[in-house]
C-alpha cells in the first residue's frame, strides 16, 4: 500500500562522498535521512501533535544544537506553526533563528501542507504556497528555493510551473507509475529539466528529481538484524507515547560490535543507487513515517557510524557528511552537466504494481471535495469584496482586523484541506470531519463578514424584517460577481410563494421564472436572469404577488409548466429513437427518446451538425475480501470486471419556462422501486434579447444525483457520442492547461478510471486498523457544463466558462419588512473590467506585518523587530493569468497589454507597482533562479527569469503567464 504522510516533514540530510569513479571528479553522494511525518490520514491535528509532532521539532532544535555538522529540513508549515506559536520556548525560537541562519536547519517546499497534484485546483495550490511563504518570510525572512514533494499519488504538470514561478531552483518528487521509474532507473533518467508548460517552455522549467524505486524511505531490510536498519527511535504511537519509553520496531543501536556490518549495509546500498543516476551524487533517504520524534537517540546512532564510513573511505569508497537539500542541489548544479529536457506530460495515473492503479481517490468521499471546493470559492469572492470594501475608502463601520480574522480563517481551511491525504478522501472518518468543521467554521465566518459589506453598503435603505408569524414581507438579494468580466447568468433562489415581482435597483422589473423546488418540499425555485459588472453587485427586491399567470403581462416571475413522461424499462433491443421530444434554445436542440427517457441527440446550431448522445449511470462490483483478489480502497480502484447498468427504469419531466428549460431524468434500480438512486438535471437557457449571453447560451448544464450507494459499488456516468474521437480524450492538470491522452492499452488496470461516487468495504487490515474502508453513504450532487461545437467554438468559450462554474455570483439573500426599500444604484461602484483572455486569479489585502523591502525586512528582524508591525491594509495583491496557450485560438492566444491604472481606477488612483513572485516574497527583479544545461546554448549561472522592463503600470502578459504584484493605491 506504501506509506502515505500528513503532518509536515523534516529531514537531515547525509552528504556522501565516494572517491573518483568517473573522470568527471570524486563522487559525492547525498544520503538523505528524514522524517516523513505521515500521520493526519489517521489522527487529528491535535492528536498528531500531542502523540508525536511536537517531539520532532522540540528533540531536532535541541539535537542540531549539540552537534555543529548536523542539518535538517522542515518541509510543510502546518504543524511547524502549532508547534512554534504553542509549544516553543523562548530559548528554542532563537535556537532555531541561529540555526537558519547558519543553514543548518533548511524549509524546503515552505506551503502549508504537501498538496495533492491529481485532484487540486491551481488557485488552491497557490494559495496553500502563499500562505506557507508567507508566514516564513514574515517570521524568518527566509525564502524556500526547493521542493520536496515525495508523498502525493502521481505529478502534474503544472508542478514544476507552479514551483519556478514561487522562484524554486529545483524540485524532487518521488511517486511516479512503477513501470515507469523501471524504465527511467535502467537508463539513468530519473534526472531531467521538465518544462510544464508548452507556451512557457523554458521560461518557466525547472530542474526535477524523481526519487529512486526506494523512494523517500532508508531500506528497511538490513541482513544482520530481524529488525528495520537505521529507526533507532522505532515508530510513533498514538494517541500518546508510551511510558516506558519503549518504542515498536527500534533498531539495534550502533556499537563496536555491529558497526562494520551496519557501515557496509549503508555503502551497499548507497552503491546500487549510484548506478542509476548520470552524477556522482547519490540521495539516500534516512528515516521515513512518523521518524525523528527522538532525535536524541537518531543522531547518537548515526553520527558514531558516519564518523566510522569516515574513517574507512579509502576502502569502502565513500565518506559522508550531514547536509540540507540545498547543499545536495547545489553540488549537482555545479557540476554543470547537461540534461534531457521532459515536455509538458505529466505523470498521472500512478500505479505502484500490477492492479494497483491510484485511482479511486480521484472520486474517494465527494462530499469532502465538493465542500471544498464551495470553501475556495466563496474565499476568492470573499476577498476581493472585502477589497473593494476598503478602497478606495472604507463605506462602513467595519473592523478591519475583524474582518482580516475571517479570511485568514478560512484560508488556512482552504490551505489545509488541500493536503494530499485530506482533499483525496483517503483520511478516517474523524480526520475527515475535522477538515469538514474547519471548512464550515471559515465558510460560516466568510459569510458574516459578506453580509457585514452588504449591510454597510444597503443601510439605511432597506429594512430587515422582524420576527412575525405571517412570515416576511418579501425579500432583498444582493448579487456580487467576483470575475473581473460582466457577467450574464441565472441566480435560483428558495422562496415560499407562488407569485412573485422581481425589481432591480431603478425599480424595473427582473426576468425571472418560479417553479416548484426539487430540494425544499412546499417551497418554490425563483430563477433570476442577472447581468452583473467585473467585480460588482446587482441588488434586488422579491415581493409576493397575488396569483402571477404564465404569459401574464404583469412584470411577474412566469410559471414554469411540467410535462411528465412515465418510468420507462431499460430496452435490450434497437427499437429506441422513434419518438423524439426536441428541448430548444438558440444554440442547441436536445432530443429525448421518448421510447426510453432517455437523451438521444443534440443538434448544435452554429455547425448545423446533429450529434449522437447518450448517457447511463453505470456501477462497477468490486471484490471486498482480499482473498478473493485485489480490492478497491480509498487510494485504489480494482474493479475485476466492466460495469454494468445500475437502473432498470427511467422517470423523465420537462419543465419548461421562459427563461430555463430543464429536463429531469430519474434512474431506478427496478420497475417497482419507491426512490431513486441517480438523476440527471439538464438545463437550457433561453437569454432574452438585449442580453449577452454567449456563455448562457452555449452551455447545457448538468447536475447529477448519486447515492446513497449499495455496498461495494463504484458509481459512474457513461457520456456516448457518434464524433470520431480518434481514440484522444484531453483532460485539464488542476484547472491550468489540457492534457492530450490518447487511448493506451494496458496490460493490467485496463477498465476504465473516472468516476462519480463510490462506497466499499474491505477486510484489507491495513485499511481496517485505520479505518480506510470508506464505507460512504452520502448523496452527491456534481455540477457540469456541456459544450458543443467546433473547435475554434469550444476552444473560445472553454476556458472563460470553466472559470464561471467554479466562481459563480455570491447571493446574499435576507427577508424584508415594510415597504419596498430603495437599493443602491447598479454601478455606484465601478467596474474592474479585464480583456476576456485575461483572468484575475487574485484580488486580496494579505494583512502581511513585513515590508516588502527584503533589506529593510532583514534588518526589522535582526534588531528583533517581530510581532510589532501592524498588518499592512495598504497593500493589495494582484495576481493575473492569461488564460490561453500559444496558438490556441487566433485572438485569444495573443499577449494582451493593459494599464492596471485604468483597470484598477474603481480602487483609486495607483501610486506604485511592484511585481512579485508567485507567494509574494521575492521582488521579481531581485529573483535570479538557476539555469540547468540543456544544450550548448545553456549554461549554468544563466537565469530563468523573463527579462522585464522596470516596474510600471502598463504591463504585458503572455500565453499562460502568471504574473503577481504588489499594488499601492494613494491614501484617501
Amino acid at each position: 500500500m506504501g506509506q502515505l504522510c500528513w503532518l509536515p516533514l523534516l529531514a537531515p540530510l547525509l552528504l556522501l562522498r565516494p572517491p573518483g569513479v568517473q573522470s568527471a571528479g570524486p563522487i559525492r553522494a547525498f544520503v538523505v535521512p528524514h522524517s516523513h511525518m505521515d500521520v493526519g490520514w489517521v489522527y487529528t491535528v491535535q492528536e498528531s501533535m500531542r502523540a508525536y509532532a511536537a517531539n520532532v521539532y522540540t528533540s531536532v532544535v535541541e539535537e542540531l544544537a549539540r552537534g555543529q555538522q548536523r542539518r535538517f529540513i522542515a518541509v510543510e508549515q502546518e504543524f511547524f506553526r502549532l508547534w512554534w506559536d504553542g509549544v516553543a520556548s523562548d530559548q528554542q525560537k532563537y535556537q532555531v533563528r541561529q540555526l537558519l541562519e547558519e543553514g543548518r536547519l533548511e524549509f524546503v517546499i515552505g506551503g502549508q501542507v504537501m498538496h495533492d497534484e491529481a485532484v487540486t485546483h491551481l488557485d488552491d495550490q497557490i494559495l496553500q504556497l502563499t500562505e506557507g511563504h508567507g508566514f516564513l518570510y514574515e517570521t524568518f525572512g527566509i525564502r524556500p528555493q526547493f521542493s520536496w514533494h515525495v508523498d502525493p499519488f502521481g505529478a502534474s504538470a503544472t508542478t514544476p510551473t507552479l514551483f519556478a514561478l514561487a522562484g524554486f531552483n529545483a524540485h524532487l518528487g518521488s511517486r511516479i507509475d512503477y513501470d515507469l521509474k523501471a524504465a527511467m532507473q535502467e537508463a539513468r533518467g530519473l534526472q531531467f529539466v521538465w518544462r510544464g508548460s508548452p507556451s512557457l517552455s523554458e521560461r518557466q522549467e525547472i530542474f526535477t528529481h524523481i526519487m529512486d524505486q526506494y523512494s523517500y524511505c532508508t531500506p528497511s531490510h538490513i541482513p544482520f538484524s530481524n529488525r528495520s536498519g537505521f529507526y533507532w527511535n522505532g515508530v510513533a504511537v498514538f494517541p500518546k507515547p508510551p511510558q516506558d519509553g519503549v518504542y515498536p520496531n527500534m533498531s539495534e543501536p550502533v556499537t563496536p560490535a555491529n558497526i562494520n556490518l551496519y557501515a557496509e549495509a549503508l555503502v551497499a546500498n548507497v552503491k546500487q543507487r549510484a548506478a542509476w543516476f548520470r552524477t556522482p551524487h547519490v540521495l539516500w533517504p534516512w528515516g521515513c513515517d512518523k521518524q525523528f520524534f527522538n532525535a536524541s537517540v537518531q543522531f547518537a546512532n548515526m553520527d558514531p557510524l558516519l564518523d566510522h564510513i569516515n574513517s574507512h573511505a579509502a576502502e569502502l569508497g565513500v565518506s559522508v557528511q550531514y547536509a540540507t537539500l540545498g547543499d545536495y542541489f547545489r553540488a549537482l548544479h555545479a557540476l554543470n552537466v547537461t540534461w534531457r529536457v521532459r515536455d509538458h506530460h505529466d505523470f498521472l495515473p500512478y500505479s505502484t504494481e500490477p492492479f494497483q492503479a491510484w485511482t479511486g481517490f480521484y472520486t474517494s468521499r465527494s462530499s469532502l471535495k465538493g465542500l471544498a471546493r464551495r470553501a475556495s470559492a466563496l474565499l476568492y469572492a470573499g476577498e476581493s469584496m472585502f477589497t473593494r470594501y476598503l478602497w478606495p475608502a472604507p463605506r462602513g463601520h467595519l473592523d478591519p482586523t475583524w474582518a482580516l480574522q475571517q479570511l485568514q480563517q478560512l484560508r488556512w481551511a482552504v490551505s489545509e484541506v488541500q493536503h494530499h491525504d485530506a482533499i483525496t478522501g483517503t483520511e478516517s472518518p474523524k480526520v475527515r470531519d475535522m477538515y469538514a468543521t474547519h471548512l464550515a467554521s471559515g465558510m460560516l465566518g466568510m459569510r458574516k463578514l459578506m453580509a457585514s459589506i452588504v449591510l454597510d453598503e444597503l443601510q439605511p435603505q432597506a429594512p430587515m424584517a422582524a420576527s412575525s408569524d405571517a412570515g416576511p414581507a418579501g425579500h432583498f438579494a444582493s448579487v456580487y460577481n467576483p470575475l473581473a468580466w460582466t457577467v450574464t447568468t441565472i441566480v435560483t433562489l428558495t422562496v415560499g410563494f407562488p407569485g412573485v415581482r422581481v425589481t432591480d435597483e431603478a425599480g424595473h422589473p427582473v426576468p425571472s421564472q418560479i417553479q416548484n423546488s426539487t430540494e425544499t418540499p412546499s417551497a418554490y425555485d425563483l430563477l433570476i436572469l442577472t447581468t452583473i459588472p467585473g467585480l460588482s453587485y446587482r441588488h434586488y427586491n422579491i415581493r409576493p404577488t397575488a396569483g402571477a399567470q404564465e404569459g401574464t403581462q404583469e412584470p411577474a416571475a412566469t410559471v414554469a409548466s411540467t410535462l411528465q413522461f412515465g418510468r420507462r424499462l431499460r430496452r435490450r433491443t434497437s427499437h429506441a429513437g422513434r419518438y423524439l421530444v426536441p428541448v430548444a434554445n438558440d444554440c442547441y436542440i436536445v432530443l429525448l427518446d421518448q421510447d426510453t427517457n432517455l437523451m438521444h441527440s443534440i443538434w448544435e446550431r452554429q455547425s448545423n451538425r446533429t450529434v449522437r448522445v447518450t448517457q447511463e449511470f453505470l456501477e462497477y462490483h468490486v471484490n471486498g475480501d482480499v482473498k478473493q483478489g485485489p480490492i478497491s480502497d480509498n487510494y485504489l480502484f480494482t474493479p475485476g470486471k466492466a460495469a454494468v447498468p445500475a437502473w432498470e427504469a427511467v422517470e423523465m419531466e420537462i419543465v419548461a419556462g421562459q427563461l430555463v428549460t430543464e429536463i429531469r431524468q430519474y434512474f431506478y434500480r427496478n420497475m417497482t422501486a419507491q426512490n431513486y438512486t441517480y438523476a440527471i438535471r439538464s438545463r437550457l437557457t433561453h437569454v432574452p434579447q438585449g442580453h449577452d449571453g454567449e456563455l448562457l447560451c452555449h452551455r447545457i448544464e448538468q447536475e447529477y444525483q448519486a447515492g446513497p450507494l449499495e455496498l461495494n459499488r463504484e458509481a459512474v456516468l457513461r457520456t456516448s457520442t457518434n464524433l470520431n474521437s480518434q481514440q484522444v480524450i484531453y483532460s485539464d492538470n488542476n484547472g491550468y492547461q489540457m492534457q492530450r491522452r490518447p487511448y493506451v492499452s494496458y496490460v493490467n488496470n485496463s477498465i476504465a478510471r473516472v468516476m462519480l461516487h463510490r462506497r466499499l468495504w474491505n477486510n484489507f487490515d491495513w485499511d481496517l486498523g485505520y479505518n480506510l474502508t470508506l464505507n460512504d453513504t452520502s448523496v452527491v450532487h456534481p455540477v457540469l457544463w456541456l459544450l458543443l461545437g467546433s473547435w475554434s467554438l469550444t476552444t473560445a468559450l472553454r476556458q472563460r466558462s470553466a472559470l464561471a462554474l467554479q466562481h459563480r455570483p455570491v447571493v446574499l439573500f435576507g427577508d424584508l419588512a415594510g415597504t419596498a426599500p430603495k437599493l443602491p444604484g447598479p454601478q455606484q461602484q465601478e467596474a474592474v473590467t479585464l480583456p476576456p483572455n485575461l483572468h484575475l486569479q487574485i484580488l486580496s489585502i494579505p494583512g502581511w506585518r513585513y515590508s516588502s523591502n527584503h533589506t529593510e525586512h532583514s534588518q526589522n528582524l535582526r534588531k528583533g523587530h517581530r510581532g510589532e508591525a501592524q498588518a499592512d491594509l495598504r497593500r493589495v495583491l494582484l495576481r493575473l493569468y492569461h488564460l490561453y496557450e500559444v496558438g490556441e485560438d487566433p485572438v485569444l492566444s495573443q499577449p494582451v497589454t493593459v494599464n492596471l491604472e485604468a483597470v484598477l481606477q474603481a480602487l483609486g488612483s495607483v501610486v506604485a507597482v511592484e511585481e512579485r513572485s508567485l507567494t509574494g516574497t521575492w521582488d521579481l527583479s531581485m529573483l535570479h533562479r538557476w539555469s540547468w544545461r540543456t544544450g550548448p546554448g545553456r549554461h549554468r549561472g544563466d537565469t530563468t527569469s523573463p527579462s522585464r522592463p522596470p516596474g510600471g503600470p502598463i504591463i504585458t502578459v503572455h500565453p499562460k503567464e502568471i504574473r503577481t504584484f504588489f499594488i499601492h493605491f494613494q491614501q484617501q
